[in-house]
This record gives C-alpha cells, sequence and structure tokens, in this order.
C-alpha cells in the first residue's frame, strides 16, 4: 500500500511523529501511522518495540491537546521475523487538536490532505474552535458529589491494573473547577442511572412480559449484567429434517455484544438518558442517544471507521478489554449481519437483530419462545453426536457456546475442572474442528464451527 490521506509510514518514530497525529486527529476518518516501514511500504522493522510503545503513549499523552486518550490504538505487528508498530487514530471530536508547545496556531494545527500533512490556516483554526462541543460528559458536573468508586478498582484490579490515589484525576472523572462530573457518576457504585431490558410478548410493546433492572451501578457492572442476560436469553432451537438435526441460536451473540457495548460507549449522557434493550418475539432492539456524530455518513459508520462520542468511556472500556482496536467491533458486526441492521435517525440509533430462522409463535408468559424454525434456519454448532463427545468435552463446549468470550480459567471455576484437563479438552475440540480461536489469546473470541448431526446420532 502506498501513503494516502489515511496512512502514513516512517523509519522511525521522529520529531515530526506529533505533526501527523494531529493531522489524523483533526481528519474526518481518522488514519494510522507505521513505525519501521520506509516510504516505499516495505517493512524494514523496530529495535526495541517495547520501548518504542511507551515513547509513542508517553508523546501522544503530553505533547497533545485536547486530551487525545481513548482516540489512538498503539498495536504491536510482525511480518517475515521484523517488529513494526501500528498506531491507530479515530477522528476526535474536540478539534482543533494542536501541538502543545505550538498552541492552538498554524505551526500547531496539521490535517491530512492527500498523502500530504499541512498546517491549518488561522481562518481553518478559528471555524474548528467555534464547532467545537463545549457541552459534554467531562465538564457537565454531575447530581451528586458523594461518590464511591469499589466496583470500578474491583475490574482494574481484576485486570491486574490497580488504581492508584490519583485515578480519578487520571480517568477525567473531575470537572474543571474539581467538581465530580457526569463521567464519574457513570462509574460511581451508586448512581441514578437506570439500565433496562424489557421483554415483549409480541412484535410490539403492547404485552409487556418483562421488564428487568440493571442499572443505578457503576456502567461497568451494568454492561456485564446486560450481556448476562442477554446470553441467557439468547436460546437455541432445534430442527429435525430427514437426515440431520439443525440447532440455532435467536442471534449471534458476538455481534450482539459488540452492539451493547457500542450502545453504553457511544450512548450521549449529557442528559443522563441510557441505552434500552428490548427483546420482542421475533427480534432484539438495543437504542442509544445521539444518533450519528456530526459529520460521520452511516457509510462512514458501516465501513468501521470510528469515532468515539465519549473518548473517556472508551478509554475505560478498552482498559477493561471490552472493546479492542478502533472499529473492530463494528467490522464483527457487519462479518454477521447487512448494513441494514442500523436504523439512524438525527436524535436516536438503533441496532435490530431480528432472530435467526423465521420463528412462528409468540413468546409465552413465562417469556419462553414458542415456535420452530422453517428452512431457512441456520446451524450454528452442535454438541453431540458422531463425533462422539465426551461428558468433559460437552460441558465446555456448552460453556463457550454461552459465552464466545470465555477464558480457559474462567472454565475452570465454572465447572471445577483442572487447569490441565480444560487444556487437554480445548486443544481435543480444536482438533476435532468444532471450535476455533479468533483473534488473539488475550482479546480474541471462540468461534464454534458447523457439522451438521445426524438424526441416529443422539
Amino acid at each position: 500500500m502506498t501513503e494516502s490521506k489515511n496512512l502514513e509510514y516512517k523509519l522511525v518514530l521522529n520529531e515530526r511523529f506529533e505533526r501527523s497525529a494531529v493531522a489524523f486527529l483533526n481528519s474526518r476518518t481518522g488514519g494510522a501511522i507505521y513505525i519501521g516501514v520506509d516510504d516505499d511500504g516495505k517493512i524494514v522493522g523496530v529495535n526495541d518495540p517495547d520501548k518504542i510503545q511507551l515513547q509513542i503513549a508517553d508523546r501522544l499523552k503530553n505533547n497533545i491537546c485536547p486530551s487525545v486518550l481513548g482516540l489512538y490504538d498503539i498495536i504491536l505487528e510482525q511480518k517475515d521475523n521484523r517488529n513494526y508498530i501500528k498506531v491507530l487514530f479515530s477522528s476526535g471530536s474536540e478539534k482543533p487538536y494542536y501541538i502543545k508547545n505550538e498552541g492552538m496556531t498554524p505551526e500547531g494545527c496539521f490535517v491530512r490532505i492527500g498523502s500530504q500533512t499541512q498546517s491549518l490556516t488561522p481562518q481553518m483554526i478559528e471555524n474548528l474552535y467555534a464547532r467545537r462541543t463545549r457541552n459534554n460528559i467531562r465538564v457537565i458536573e454531575a447530581p451528586r458529589q458523594d461518590l464511591t468508586f469499589s466496583q470500578l478498582k474491583i475490574f482494574y484490579e481484576e485486570h491486574k491494573m490497580p488504581l492508584n490515589e490519583q485515578f480519578a484525576n487520571n480517568l477525567e472523572f473531575y470537572t474543571p473547577d474539581l467538581k465530580y462530573n457526569i463521567l464519574a457518576y457513570l462509574f460511581a457504585d451508586q448512581n441514578g442511572v437506570s439500565i433496562k431490558v424489557a421483554k415483549y410478548k409480541g412484535k410490539d410493546k403492547v404485552d409487556l412480559i418483562e421488564n428487568e433492572e440493571f442499572g443505578y451501578c457503576s456502567l461497568l457492572k451494568a454492561t456485564d449484567r446486560v450481556l448476562d442476560k442477554l446470553r441467557i436469553e439468547n436460546r437455541t432451537f432445534t430442527k429435525i429434517t430427514s437426515k440431520y438435526r439443525q440447532e440455532t441460536t435467536l442471534y449471534d451473540f458476538v455481534a450482539t455484544r459488540e452492539a451493547v457495548i457500542n450502545a453504553f460507549v457511544h450512548n450521549d449522557y449529557t442528559d443522563l438518558m441510557t441505552p434500552v434493550f428490548e427483546l420482542f418475539c421475533d427480534r432484539l432492539e438495543i437504542t442509544s442517544y445521539g444518533g450519528l456524530i456530526d459529520g460521520m455518513t452511516q457509510e462512514e459508520l458501516v465501513s468501521g471507521i470510528s469515532r468515539p462520542r465519549n473518548r473517556e468511556i472508551m478509554r475505560i472500556y478498552r482498559d477493561m478489554e471490552l472493546v479492542e482496536q478502533l472499529g473492530s467491533g463494528m467490522n464483527r458486526m457487519m462479518r454477521a449481519y447487512p448494513p441494514d441492521i442500523f436504523k439512524i435517525s438525527p436524535n436516536f440509533f438503533h441496532v435490530v437483530f431480528y432472530f435467526n430462522g423465521t420463528l412462528n409463535g409468540t413468546l409465552n408468559e413465562n417469556g419462553t419462545l414458542n415456535g420452530t424454525l422453517n428452512e431457512n434456519g441456520t446451524l450454528n454448532g452442535t454438541l453431540n453426536g458422531t463425533l462422539n463427545l465426551n461428558e468433559t468435552e460437552e460441558m465446555v463446549i456448552k460453556e463457550i457456546q454461552i459465552n464466545p468470550l470465555i477464558q480457559s480459567d474462567h472454565i475452570e471455576k465454572i465447572l471445577g475442572l483442572s487447569r490441565r484437563t480444560v487444556s487437554r479438552t480445548i486443544k481435543s475440540l480444536r482438533e476435532k474442528g468444532l471450535i476455533i480461536r479468533q483473534g488473539s489469546r488475550k482479546t480474541g473470541y471462540w468461534q464454534v464451527t458447523n457439522p451438521p448431526k445426524k438424526e441416529g446420532g443422539q
């Protein structure tokens, strides 16, 4: 690939790095800087990549204003035994970004035009500054100031990132006059933020079966609880044919997980409105507030271009490994569903997952679905049959189907198995072609494959 408006190569981390970073932050679509790659796109590599990654993070944090935390990813990659570094940038919402030592001047403000980095004119800087969003969750004072953060600290400790005494300042929990802001309020142990999952009997909102509350706590805890609820609701349905038994879940859970997290991360919380999750007899709807970010198109959205509405929330969710690279969640959703799952209006953002197959019937009073799959039902893996799985393998693959993001140590705890047994079982399931690992060991997920199951193999 050659350099372009979204791509720049650097042989080494040089003094012009901040100029390029600012240019991508000020652009509409963001971009990437590759370090250890020459102008022709040839990978030369870098020495001591760990040191360079730390230098990049330090320079982005200290040399650019406004804060860019949550707007970039630093990724170590390797090809032909050569290490190189990719720095991904999202388009920022607080333009103009500028080099701190140069100030908001043409010497400090840059933009990407074609494959070149060019200075902004004074008029361009003034126009961008006039449009900068001032009404954001960082500058709005929280409704209460007696906030505690035990839940947040537990989440960080579980990820081996214990918070120090300066955590509130580091996570930008204060307004300019040192009051707790809306961001702090969202992650506090107790708040007035309601998060509901509603279930309806039919295709409309006439007959409400269930309305569960998962809020009034840290946004991270609420996210976990909503995901657990939707994981439980993602039932498996079976269709018996003359030759095979077909099984499918209601919705692709990997894509659903990404949609849930996106709803939490990109929701407009300035008026403390929150995402809503609704189950109907034929679909799951996820609604967040705020619509598309100003200047972004739906085509840019589905292509994976990332423009976080709340970079501060994005930063915390990335610390918790709930989000990976910028835009990667959208790409996973588009692998499972077409772009028309999005219904976007000026003030609302809807994601609609119609259930796999055509489901006949309605939800019963107890919330269970009454119906069968038609011929267009899809396969989503099987547990028994001709592959002769043992009891341990059946238990492990069931946990993976329930939670594709599950880690080996969690399987050990849930099933009471030793590390060696879980490792041996996962190896066996992989060799049989029943599970595939997508992504890295730390941040990837499991995919259950779809071998058909003969009727007589029960």
